[in-house]
């Protein structure tokens, strides 16, 4: 999948993480803790979406080849 199309998703995340911390009443330090965790865990899942498209040029033989590669991430 895209990080355009992960996007959104992303979004919904955050979201649902400010909306249930705003309804926390105990320590504002416990409550940054845990926004911090939960926001490193759905920035983790996004850039895992994301789609590395891979160009590589080979030299060698059949059997035997090196080569390097370039890419993006969509």
């Amino acid at each position: 999948m895209s990080l355009e199309i992960g996007k959104p998703i992303l979004e919904n995340e955050l979201l649902k993480i400010f909306t249930k911390e705003s309804q926390e009443t105990e320590k504002p330090e416990e409550s940054r803790h845990r926004i911090a965790k939960e926001m490193a865990e759905a920035i983790y899942k996004f850039v895992k979406t994301g789609e590395v498209n891979v160009t590589v040029a080979t030299s060698g033989t059949a059997t035997s080849q090196t080569g390097t590669g370039t890419g993006i991430i969509k």
